[in-house]
């Protein structure tokens, strides 16, 4: 099973081969500003289709499930506009504190980037061990280090020693069928919305555009509007 498993989770994101080639030639007619923009941006919200897939349960979240307002990001954890967009989320999910949930989904872009599927099954491997978060904040702030690696393994390897993780059940999970339907599942719901690119992010169940999730004050501003909408 170990020796398929890539091409499980290959062509569990095959639906998304079409959305990343669109991505690639988007990225290459815009402005430095977003040259790797998502498929979010249109300039203005869209709601999400009515039937959806459920994706990975129970899903990795942060925050209370009776926030006000809840931001479900699609990402790749190779994807640089994506790494860009860590410190933003991560800063203001601090300012809102319960107020704002935060959901992470797998949405690895293969074959685009070549280490976003072992990347994914290494935040999903250490979730495993309840260390998602963990993983998942080490994976983006260093982005760059292992990004231009050539075997990411030892790498990853060294990322769950220093979260405190067993690295041998770390190791075995990373390839497991657990880890593969996870992040299948996620791929799945990803299709569903009609997502093709990263990063992906809905508030409230509305995509965002890619202009606003990568502004601090817009997207501040839009979580508080939905907020102060709760109030009423």
């Amino acid at each position: 099973m170990k020796r398929i498993l890539p091409f499980l989770i290959i062509l569990s994101v095959l639906g998304v081969a079409l959305g990343s080639a669109w991505y690639l030639k988007r990225s290459s007619n815009s402005g430095p500003g977003s040259a790797s923009g998502s498929s979010g941006s249109t300039g203005r919200t869209r709601p999400a289709p009515a039937l959806t897939a459920p994706g990975a349960q129970p899903p990795h979240a942060m925050g209370s499930t009776n926030a006000p307002a809840t931001i479900e990001e699609f990402g790749d954890f190779e994807c640089p506009p994506c790494g860009q967009f860590h410190p933003i989320l991560k800063k203001i999910h601090e300012e809102f504190g319960d107020r704002l949930r935060v959901i992470f989904r797998e949405f690895p872009l293969v074959p685009t980037h070549q280490h976003a599927v072992a990347a994914a099954s290494a935040a999903e491997a250490a979730g495993m061990q309840g260390k998602f978060w963990d993983m998942h904040h080490l994976l983006y702030e260093n982005q760059k280090t292992w990004h231009e690696a050539f075997d990411v393994r030892p790498i990853f390897e060294g990322y769950a020693k220093q979260i405190g993780l067993d690295v041998e059940n770390f190791k075995r999970d990373i390839n497991s069928d657990f880890v593969a339907g996870r992040i299948t599942e996620d791929g799945k719901r990803a299709r569903s919305l009609n997502v093709a690119g990263t990063p992906t992010v809905f508030l409230n169940g509305r995509e965002l555009p890619f202009e606003t999730i990568m502004n601090e004050g817009k997207l501040r501003a839009t979580i508080q509007a939905e907020v102060d909408a709760a109030k009423r």
